[in-house]
């Protein structure tokens, strides 16, 4: 299993956004995707309007998750109509400990 990091944005609405983080979390643990840490980023104006919002809420996790997942996610995130957006990352190991280290 590979380092991700996963950036999502959501809509401001708290109902939206929890509907959207219930759905998220869901759809990681129902593809075997390890929850490692999750950051509540805050509010934030989106650099261009996205579904006709020009703020969300930030949420970055950092999961553990087969490549071949990933794409499968990627799917399902995209018919989700809660998230405004989202990106995935990955993590190269070998930096991480290098920027550690020195």
């Amino acid at each position: 299993m590979r380092r991700y990091e996963l950036t999502v944005i959501f809509p401001l609405e708290e109902d939206q956004h929890r509907a959207g983080r219930e759905q998220l979390l869901s759809d990681l643990s129902a593809n075997g995707v390890e929850i490692e840490k999750t950051d509540e980023i805050g509010d934030r104006d989106l650099a261009y309007e996205v579904k006709k919002r020009k703020r969300g809420k930030y949420v970055l996790l950092i999961i553990r998750a087969d490549p071949v997942k990933i794409a499968v996610l990627d799917r399902i995130f995209k018919l989700n109509a809660s998230l405004l957006k989202y990106l995935f990352v990955r993590v190269d190991e070998e930096q991480k400990t290098g920027a550690e280290n020195g």
